[in-house]
């Protein structure tokens, strides 16, 4: 039996979550709609920037995204010690630039004088979103609203526009992050909307290449790449950077229609790394979505993740030890 989505958010098994929107109509989400003639590729803006945006509003990160036609990927981090860091004051400012707020929490960032028992329910209220600001559901939920909003406003219709709330797979260790990330950058050359990565519109790695080459850095609105923890000052991914992009570029030219299958010699250290068999990396990176179930990881990773979540079976269990173990 399925479990409710909050039982399957645990920070205590990881902070790294892949997430999926789908949208329900016949039309699609972006791009040119064949039947009526009318373009919505500006759509696949609006999703963009609303999740730079609520990178820098949630303590929440974005480690990589692509916004495709009918769907879009994001994986992200939470980090809750960021948010337990907050100033009522921040708190305050972060939710106000999501959302209108109530009458107190105006007052109270006007610096007005409040009652006690104003204050109090103030407090109250800024403890509430303080821990929606470090919630995946209050994320997607801020993300895919709007957009919906928007769309409905555009096609003036109502209704539903997305498929169901989210889709939500937990990436319990380096091989699962690593595979999931590669799978969703190389979501637009699988699809054939672009030859390479960084032609890939609408994606984390296009804006990773782009301020590589403009400041050889790291852009800001996304989580950085910060290699080995134990030699890294900053907080990040436990990759390199170019660890990753040579394993990006490496795997997005095996898996064209003309090389299935084939494996270069030249292995990108990330996959020795990672105990990953070359071979079990076009698969992972291809298909990681129908392979895996809601949680992804080995096997003793996966294991404790059941146990933890009240699962009777292990799910996922079989592809998990063939491909990740």
């Amino acid at each position: 039996m399925p479990k409710p989505r909050k039982q399957l958010i645990s920070l205590e098994l990881t902070a790294y979550y892949h997430c999926t929107s789908r949208c329900v109509r016949r039309a699609f989400l972006c791009g040119k709609d064949s039947a009526t003639g009318k373009n919505f590729e500006h759509r696949r803006q609006w999703i963009e920037d609303r999740i730079l945006k609520q990178a820098e509003i949630f303590a929440i990160s974005v480690c990589s995204y692509a916004v495709l036609s009918d769907h879009y990927h994001v994986v992200l981090h939470i980090n809750k010690a960021e948010s337990l860091r907050w100033s009522k004051e921040e708190v305050c400012l972060r939710w106000h630039q999501l959302y209108k707020g109530t009458p107190l929490t105006q007052k109270f960032l006007n610096h007005e004088q409040l009652s006690d028992a104003e204050m109090k329910a103030v407090d109250a209220k800024l403890e509430q979103w303080r821990l929606q600001l470090c919630s995946i559901s209050w994320f997607m939920r801020a993300l895919n609203e709007p957009i919906a909003r928007w769309a409905n406003a555009e096609d003036n219709c109502t209704g539903k526009f997305w498929e169901a709330r989210f889709h939500s797979q937990a990436l319990l260790d380096e091989k699962a992050l690593a595979a999931c990330m590669a799978y969703v950058d190389l979501n637009p050359v699988r699809a054939k909307m672009a030859n390479t990565p960084e032609d890939s519109d609408h994606t984390s790695i296009q804006i990773r290449v782009k301020e590589l080459k403009k400041s050889g850095g790291q852009p800001k609105a996304l989580m950085p790449f910060a290699g080995n923890s134990s030699e890294s000052t900053i907080e990040g991914m436990p990759f390199r950077l170019a660890d990753y992009l040579s394993l990006v570029d490496w795997t997005g030219r095996i898996i064209r229609e003309d090389k299935r299958g084939f494996i270069s010699e030249n292995c990108p250290p990330i996959l020795t790394r990672l105990s990953i068999d070359p071979d079990h990396w076009l698969l992972l990176s291809s298909r990681f979505e129908s392979r895996f179930k809601s949680l992804v990881g080995c096997v003793s990773k996966l294991k404790q993740a059941a146990a933890k979540l009240g699962f009777l079976r292990t799910p996922g269990l079989s592809p998990c030890q063939a491909l990740l173990n």
